[in-house]
């Protein structure tokens, strides 16, 4: 019996009425071609995929610079960041600080406080170089960020807007390297200066 794709009602109807049953559908059966059969990718005998103009240098964002390259008073800017409840659950898990005056408003605001408290470190993390555009100067002349000194000015808390700023002070020589430091700054919203200090950094000389 040829069964045609129609209705479905109308099939069943009719199997009913011949007393007949439906054909199994079979299961499709996918043939692959032997193996013989199949194209195979030819590549070109000594055809390389390394591309001859490729270089990574081209990819860094300003060229390397070198101890003598530096100037007094260059000025490194850090994007500013308002600092949210987020920052300070962050910095309370990386250093396990614990201290309510950090983390509960209502014992900040029984101690004279208008919110959560910043920690000092929390706001010393803000002058990091890494936020700013002085690593990629020093790619490949960094040798170490060898010191680093601060003073907490004024308070910091929960939704202030803060804005780092880092200026070479002093350059000091040495036979093949030098020591640079940078003054590091923090401002408010307000244009108040809440955090000062220091960031020295050893940086090779340029090779001969």
């Amino acid at each position: 019996m040829r069964i045609s794709c129609g209705n479905p009602f109308t099939l069943a109807h009719n199997l009913v009425s011949t007393g007949k049953t439906a054909p199994r559908a079979r299961a499709s059966t996918i043939v692959r071609p032997p193996l013989e059969w199949r194209p195979r990718l030819k590549r070109s005998p000594g055809r390389s995929t390394i591309a001859s103009d490729f270089d990574p240098a081209r990819h860094r964002l300003v060229p390397t610079r070198y101890f003598e390259d530096f100037r007094l008073g260059e000025e490194f800017y850090i994007p500013s960041r308002t600092v949210t409840e987020a920052h300070f659950s962050a910095f309370q898990a990386a250093s396990g600080d614990n201290h309510p005056i950090h983390y509960d408003r209502e014992f900040c605001r029984r101690h004279g406080h208008p919110d959560l408290l910043a920690h000092g470190l929390q706001v010393l993390i803000q002058t990091a170089a890494g936020a700013g555009p002085f690593p990629f100067h020093v790619e490949d002349s960094l040798m170490g960020f060898i010191e680093q000194s601060s003073k907490f000015l004024k308070p910091v808390y929960v939704g202030d807007t803060l804005y780092p700023l880092l200026t070479v002070s002093d350059l000091k020589p040495q036979r093949t390297t030098g020591v640079l430091t940078l003054r590091s700054t923090i401002h408010n919203q307000n244009g108040e200066r809440v955090l000062e200090g220091e960031q020295k950094y050893l940086i090779r000389k340029r090779p001969v």
